[in-house]
Parts: C-alpha cells; structure tokens; sequence
C-alpha cells in the first residue's frame, strides 16, 4: 500500500515537473520573439542610447514586480513588460552593429551562437539529468566579479578586458542554464514564470556578449 502511494507521489511529482518545463520553454519562447519584436520596432524608431538606458533601468525595476507577482495571473503581464522593455534597450545597440560592415550577418552569427548554446547546453541537462546545483555558488561569485569588472572598463575602455568580460559572462549565463534547468527538472524551482524570468536572462547575456565579441574581433581585422 506505501509503495503503491509512493509510486502515485512521484508519478505526479513527475507529471507537474514535466508542466512545469513545458510552459517554461513555451512562455520562454513567446518573451524572446516578443524581444525581437520590441528590439525591432527600437531600431526603426532610431531611439538612442540615453532611451535604451532609461528602459534598461525601468526593465530592471520590473524584474523585481515579475518575482512578486510569479504566483498570481498578473504576473504574465508583467515578464512579457519586463520583456519588451529588454528587447527594446537593445535597439541602438543592434543598430550600430548592423551600420557597421558585415554587421547583419555578425547580428545573424550572435543569434545563431546563442541558439547553439542554450539548445545544446538545456539538452544536455535533460537527458543527463545531472544535479547542477553545485555551480550555484560558483556563478554567483563569478557573476559579482563580472560585474565590477563591467563597471571599471566603463573608465578604462580597454578592448581586451572587454573581450575578457564577454567571454566569462558568457561561460557563468552557460553555467546558469545548466543550473536553472537542473533546478526545474530535480523540483527546486516550481513556478514557470521565475523559471522563464532566469533562462530569459542568460539566453539575453548571452547574445549580448557574444555580440560584442564579434565587434571587438571583427574590428581588429
């Protein structure tokens, strides 16, 4: 009789995981072509830099609003308001690369790069089914010293610091959606909205990053 409850417990369990995961991959695929979309939209309106900083600024505030409102139906409003607004930020940025020689195609390589990875990296996650929550730790520190490191170049301004940066943001985003991935498949993380709000950020970080390493290279040749 225990084993046959037991065994009914861990059917659900691995049912509502499983519900979980899918509306994470769905939800996280409707907030970046919404992205994509609002980036778009940036890059037609020309906004500059000044506008994307205010967005990024007004997005992180949201971010918070997205955590607290996770566990109500609010809370899709708000991610794909956080969403927009990250995507959008990104417009002048994308603009300046495309108006720079061989840019579409650097834009096209960072999304392909980026794609490559997270598919690759979440594939791994799932069918190795490894625990990954080891790394927490690890990437937090590792992310702290990145951004520090972010803030000082915004003084000095040096190419190879850059280029160091973008490769190690890009190395702890990776180490994140193992983590993240591992987190909803072991049951740590239950809610999809947080979920999404986590894979959403790397798979961001990522293209950014990626992005700006192919501008520092590209500039060199």
């Amino acid at each position: 009789m225990q084993s046959n409850t037991s065994l009914q417990g861990s059917k659900s369990s691995a049912i509502e995981i499983n519900k979980v995961l899918k509306n994470t991959y769905m939800l996280l695929s409707m907030t970046l072509a919404f992205s994509a979309v609002t980036a778009a939209i940036s890059m037609a309106m020309n906004l500059p830099r000044g506008a994307a900083l205010i967005m990024t600024l007004v997005a992180f505030g949201l971010m918070f609003v997205v955590n607290k409102k996770a566990d109500s139906a609010s809370g899709i409003f708000w991610i794909f308001a956080f969403t927009g607004l990250m995507g959008a930020s990104l417009g002048p940025m994308l603009s300046h690369y495309a108006s720079m020689p061989g840019g579409p195609s650097m834009i096209m390589q960072a999304l392909g790069g980026t794609a490559l990875i997270f598919f690759a990296l979440s594939g791994y996650a799932l069918t190795s089914k490894k625990d990954f929550s080891f790394m927490g730790g690890f990437l937090m520190v590792g992310l702290i010293v990145a951004v520090i490191a972010m803030i000082a170049n915004m003084f000095f301004q040096i190419p190879a610091l850059s280029l160091a940066i973008s490769s190690a943001v890009i190395m702890i985003m990776s180490g994140l959606i193992l983590f993240d991935t591992s987190r909803i498949i072991r049951g740590g993380e239950t809610n999809y909205i947080r979920a999404t709000i986590s894979l959403y950020l790397s798979v961001y970080n990522i293209f950014v990053h990626l992005l700006s390493m192919l501008g520092i290279l590209g500039s060199d040749d």
